[in-house]
């Protein structure tokens, strides 16, 4: 079985490398960004409450609330899809601060190979450069946020202690990146 699981901060490209690996390997590829609602609603998940604490609380009150629910929709996407898969993992299904959550997480990780995407192994280069990508995007309520969010999941220590690779992708194309992956992991 060879389970590849892409895991990193907004903006490193998950996805995007998830379809290339997937194609490259001819395995399906499972976003947890689109299959958590599912998960989460498995265990409570409260979609009006959701928007009244983005309303009222702000966008990091949000992603606190999400947080209760991310253990569980990584045990269970990895229940539904036990063979060979690349999943990519949204930013903050490899962030835990909750000791019991991330064993949780470490144990249902097993086996896989867990890949760390960042632009740079320079953390703070990597903060800068993905906060510069969400920065185009992000809505204009956010953009006094964003640096703080970012920073704080690439540093934070879970991504580093959940990862078996990790792949810096600053000057490389996609296709680059999705080779040398290939590549380290002999696949």
């Amino acid at each position: 079985m060879t389970r590849i699981i892409l895991i990193g901060p907004p903006g490193t490209g998950k996805s995007t490398l998830g379809k290339l690996l997937s194609q490259r390997l001819g395995m399906p590829q499972f976003s947890l960004d689109t299959l958590r609602w599912d998960y989460y609603a498995e265990i409570g998940y409260d979609e009006a409450l959701a928007r009244q604490i983005r309303e009222t609380e702000g966008f990091p009150a949000l992603v606190a609330y999400w947080a209760q629910f991310d253990a569980h929709a990584v045990e269970r996407i990895l229940a539904d899809h036990p063979d060979d898969c690349v999943i990519d993992f949204g930013a903050g299904h490899s962030i835990y601060d909750d000791e019991a959550d991330f064993q949780r997480v470490q144990q249902a990780l097993s086996g896989c190979h867990v890949v760390l995407i960042l632009p740079s192994p320079d953390l703070d280069e990597s903060a800068r450069i993905l906060t510069e990508r969400q920065m185009q995007s992000a809505p204009p309520s956010d953009l006094d946020i964003i640096g703080g969010i970012v920073e704080q999941y690439v540093k934070h220590p879970s991504n580093h202690a959940l990862a078996t690779t990790v792949i810096y992708t600053k000057d490389q194309t996609p296709e680059a990146a999705c080779d040398a992956l290939v590549a380290r992991l002999n696949l």
